[in-house]
This record gives C-alpha cells, structure tokens and sequence, in this order.
C-alpha cells in the first residue's frame, strides 16, 4: 500500500504531501461548489462574499497542512485553485480573442 487515508488526511509512503495536497484541494472545490450560489452573487458585496471563501473553502484547504513537508509544486496547485476560485467569485473569464 502506498498512500492511505487517516483521519481525513491523505499519507504517503514516501512522506511527500502531494496525495494531501490533491485531496485538500479536491475538498476545497467541493465546498467552493456548495457555496457557488452565494460566492457568485452579485447582490451580496465582495467583502462578505470573501470572508465566506475564507472561512469555510480556505479553512477547509488548509486543514491540517501545518504537518507536511510541502514542496513548491503543492504550494503552486493551491495558489492555482484558488485564483481560479476568486476569479469565478469575481466573474472574471479570459477573453479567447483580441481585437486590434
């Protein structure tokens, strides 16, 4: 057996963080689905909306992280996941074509 859940957290024969990492990530997009009607809301301002992200998908990504050893890779996956989190809470989408 290589990697095993414990505790909710995914462990690693190797002792790297990547399983950790995919599944805490897989965890805060869940949650970040649960709350898309509310993230998304234009009537509710952006403070409140963020404090929400913060409090229940960041928590939820971040839980129990103090205990890996976290290479750059896992810390660029989460910074990946969550600009693509605020960009949908903020309604940012990429244009696919230029105008000259």
């Amino acid at each position: 057996m290589d990697k095993f859940c414990y505790v909710a957290d995914m462990l690693n024969v190797d002792r790297d963080a990547d399983a950790a990492a995919q599944a805490r990530i897989r965890i805060g997009w869940n949650k970040f689905r649960q709350l898309v009607p509310l993230l998304t809301n234009k009537d509710i301002s952006l403070i409140v909306r963020g404090r929400l992200y913060s409090s229940y998908v960041q928590s939820s990504m971040c839980h129990g992280s103090k205990t890996w050893l976290v290479r750059k890779e896992n810390e660029m996956a989460f910074q990946w996941a969550e600009m693509k989190m605020i960009k949908w809470m903020c309604g940012v989408k990429l244009q696919t074509e230029f105008k000259v």
